[in-house]
């Protein structure tokens, strides 16, 4: 263990010492009351009070000890060996008060004494094993003190011929507890040491999600990540997820807003192709909204019969422009057929492989196909992923699914190749396997690599059309004449979007930054019902969107607010409180057509 880890470990040891103390100092306590209930009688009261002093006088010293430990809080190495040393004077000393006991109050009484005498001291040996485990020197020294003068007092004792039999056995009795405190002090310390690395790995990955994440999420992220592994995995995901969806979702208002100033076909076609790139980035948040709930297996898999040709194309939208930038050929064959999967969970998966495939080629193609194999079982739906990139070694194979493994090559990768933390392909073979689809893979270092999924085949529904490429949108005729609607939206480019976009449905707008701006507007005169309140749930100053919710239904009293609430988190756990406080909640980023549709249900406008 390096330095750095080294300080923790012994704090930790040190830790796991006095954390004992309070039940040690009550067996101290209960053993010397017993002491000097069985002895009361029968022993010298010089001996009995002077060992009963001796024993209260270091009690109380190791109780001023105990409190002292509890009040230090920062601790460097030199600190550290003053408590141990310290510690170890103060368990020394007990040790050997106990072991004069039996040397003091030996033969004093009847074979009743004697047996309780014995039980008491080697009870107290026991006892310590737990305690002094992990520090075996000191166990030895202190069973030492403790028995030694035990066997030796016992042994010189001719009076009674078991006595030889009782020292012996108490020998053998020191043996076994001193190899038992040694199996428990091992397994001990492997824990502690577990734990220290465990912390380890936890702060590493924190300092990578800084990088990441704005600085507002920083603290609550890396406080959840520090808890549990898995959970920080999950927050990863949702950061980033955020992080996008903000600029996305004030796109989308600025193009709708666009369309609806603008009847020339030019404007409302190129409308149209930005809305449709929202429209699947948006898919794709959605997709990571369920990857986030994959560890607390919060992810439902609904299979049903999804069209392979309307799947390819959200792909062929999405990666066709980065094909293009390096020269590659992207295609796809067997877009005819009909698979019967989580339409959500296997789109991720064919993302995944088709993002990799691209990044890892620097000429040739990438190819997506579809095509039906016969199993014993019936017929499956083999979905495979080709490329002709830099391929995968063989002893790499094996590993590709673990996380934040990448694969080495045996030549230098460019830039855009080393992105990725490698958790893609773990998170692939999760979600292949939520759907029970195998998964395999092929390569050939240097020559490509081929991915394959089976899925079931599925049957088109009855009725169905093929959808077809929609031709320029015109505007749609939602009209909020006379309706007031009030805007809260920290994101400036987001907030004057919303307002350009419901001011062209024809809305008189009232739009604030803060919970406090518009806290203020309300004390004054112009203040006015609004026929729905818009808000963004995170706000500064750690408000949020209910805050707002909860001051303009104080402010106006009995009437009917609607509200949405739109958040850029992609985690769960609104849904209680927008019962409770009576919104509907959408997830950024949300496109103009879903926010109209939204607004109407809100105000009943058909």
């Amino acid at each position: 263990m390096n330095l750095a880890a080294a300080v923790p470990a012994r704090i930790d040891h040190i830790r796991a010492l006095y954390v004992q103390t309070p039940a040690t100092l009550a067996g101290n306590l209960i053993g010397m009351l017993l002491m000097a209930s069985i002895f009361w009688k029968l022993a010298p009261a010089a001996k009995l009070f002077g060992w009963l002093l001796v024993g209260t006088t270091l009690w109380l010293l190791r109780l001023a000890h105990y409190v002292r430990f509890l009040r230090q809080k920062d601790a460097d190495g030199g600190t550290l060996r003053v408590w141990r040393r310290s510690w170890m004077a103060l368990v020394l000393s007990q040790g050997a008060l106990w072991g004069t006991a039996v040397w003091l109050f030996w033969g004093l009484g009847t074979h009743y004494h004697v047996v309780s005498l014995i039980l008491i001291v080697y009870s107290y040996c026991l006892g310590s094993v737990q305690l002094l485990a992990t520090q075996s020197r000191v166990f030895l020294a202190f069973i030492s003190l403790v028995l030694t003068p035990t066997i030796v007092r016992i042994a010189s004792d001719s009076s009674e011929p078991w006595h030889l039999q009782l020292a012996f056995i108490l020998t053998i009795l020191f043996c076994i507890t001193v190899l038992m405190a040694r199996t428990y002090g091992s397994a001990l310390g492997q824990a502690i040491t577990l734990k220290t690395r465990t912390d380890d790995l936890a702060a590493r990955l924190r300092t990578e999600m800084l990088a990441a994440e704005e600085a507002r999420r920083v603290a609550e992220e890396a406080r959840r990540a520090a808890e549990a592994a898995s959970r920080a995995k999950t927050q990863f995901f949702a950061a980033a997820s955020h992080d996008l969806r903000q600029p996305l979702h004030a796109m989308g208002l600025f193009a709708e807003a666009l369309r609806q100033r603008s009847h020339d076909p030019e404007v409302a076609s190129l409308v149209n192709s930005i809305n449709e790139s929202v429209d699947a980035l948006e898919g794709l948040f959605g997709e990571l909204l369920d990857i986030t709930r994959i560890d607390t297996g919060g992810v439902d898999v609904n299979p049903q019969p999804v069209r392979l040709r309307e799947l390819f194309q959200r792909l062929r939208l999405h990666f066709e422009p980065v094909a293009f930038e390096k020269g590659l050929m992207l295609s796809f064959r067997g877009e005819g057929l009909v698979a019967h999967a989580d339409p959500v969970l296997l789109e991720r998966v064919l993302r995944n492989l088709v993002s990799n495939a691209i990044r890892y080629s620097d000429d040739g193609g990438v190819l997506v196909s579809a095509r039906l194999r016969q199993r014993p079982h019936g017929p499956v739906l083999l979905v495979q992923v080709w490329d002709t990139g830099i391929g995968i070694s063989e002893t790499s194979l094996p590993r590709i699914w673990d996380e934040f493994f990448q694969a080495q090559s045996n030549r230098p990768l460019e830039a855009h190749q080393r992105k990725g933390l490698g958790l893609g392909l773990a998170i692939v073979k999760r979600l292949a396997a939520l759907m029970e689809a195998p998964i395999s893979v092929r390569s050939r270092l240097g020559h490509g690599t081929t991915f394959s999924l089976e899925v079931p085949l599925g049957k088109a529904p009855r009725g169905s059309i093929e959808s077809v490429p929609a031709g320029p949108k015109m505007p749609i005729g939602l009209t909020l004449e006379g309706r007031f609607i009030l805007v809260v939206e920290d994101e400036t480019a987001v907030r004057e979007g919303l307002v350009v976009l419901l001011q062209a449905w024809g809305a008189r707008v009232a739009a604030f930054d803060t919970v406090e701006a518009l806290e203020a507007w309300l004390a004054g005169p112009s203040a006015e019902p609004p026929h729905l309140q818009l808000v963004d749930y995170r706000l500064p100053q750690g408000r949020t969107g209910i805050d707002a919710l909860v001051a303009l239904r104080a402010r106006f009293a009995g009437q009917r607010l609607p509200a949405i609430v739109i958040t850029g988190s992609s985690l769960g756990g609104h849904e209680d409180e927008a019962v409770t406080h009576d919104y509907h909640l959408l997830i950024k980023p949300v496109l103009p057509n879903k926010l109209r549709a939204m607004i109407a249900f809100k105000l009943g406008v058909r």
